[in-house]
């Protein structure tokens, strides 16, 4: 199944957000996460197609400071939220309004905001993610900003050398990177028990990066809790992950 070319659209604030595309019928906007890319997230594994094949059109963008998107370095680019305006921004360039959406870790955590703020998908995954993680902000982008201003200071094998690994496979700016981190924004808790869009919460079986995925769901209204292989890093490479997203959505 071939993946569209990229294409590029100005979002609310001029910054170009890129997306790719793969496969027709129902649309699902699928989010990645923070270091990654829409190819390495869900192309590179498979979850797109094994999603597409279900007979959903999958659009995936990159998130700004991320993949084909701008890059920009200036600060002011990078308001609180800017993620899940880019999302809503999206939705609306395309005309969407009978759709569903996923994302996965940083991806999760915009989907989260996104519903917080008034989308209406008809579902939802959140996926990679855990109460803590949406709750409180701060712990995981504390370890980040660490990660992106000590460059090349970490011993081998520790989870800073291995992130580090990471932000190079992918060609990640580290300045942008940094200034993504400033978009972070807490939800309540109370605003997550507000949310009534049926939710699939899916983690890996070892990923607590961002505590609990069970609490998440515990917390959400109308969520279903999902465990499959691995943690944070290697839950992505499992066949679980695009077959869990995909017989949520399909159901």
């Amino acid at each position: 199944m071939d993946v569209s070319p990229t294409d590029r659209f100005a979002s609310f604030d001029g910054t170009h957000i890129a997306w790719r595309e793969v496969g027709e019928g129902r649309p699902v906007v699928l989010i990645h996460g923070y270091f990654s890319t829409a190819e390495v997230n869900w192309i590179k594994y498979g979850h797109a197609a094994r999603i597409a094949e279900r007979g959903f059109r999958v659009i995936m963008p990159d998130l700004r400071g991320h993949g084909a998107s701008d890059k920009p370095h200036e600060p002011a680019a990078y308001p609180a939220d800017a993620l899940m305006r880019d999302g809503f921004a999206l939705v609306a360039h395309l005309g969407l309004s009978d759709y569903d959406l996923g994302g996965y870790s940083l991806g999760g955590r915009t989907v989260m905001r996104m519903l917080a703020n008034g989308a209406t998908p008809r579902r939802a995954v959140i996926a990679g993610m855990g109460l803590d993680g949406i709750v409180r902000t701060a712990g995981r982008g504390g370890y980040f900003r660490n990660v992106l201003t000590s460059l090349g200071s970490f011993a081998r094998g520790t989870p800073e050398w291995m992130t580090e690994a990471f932000l190079k496979t992918t060609g990640g700016d580290p300045v942008a990177l940094l200034n993504v981190l400033e978009t972070f924004v807490d939800t309540p808790i109370d605003a997550v028990e507000r949310i009534i869009v049926p939710i699939a919460v899916v983690t890996g079986v070892d990923d607590d990066d961002n505590g609990s995925g069970a609490a998440l769901a515990d917390a959400l209204p109308r969520a279903v809790y999902r465990e499959i292989p691995g943690n944070h890093m290697s839950a992505v490479t499992k066949p679980e992950l695009g077959q869990a997203i995909a017989d949520f959505l399909a159901a």
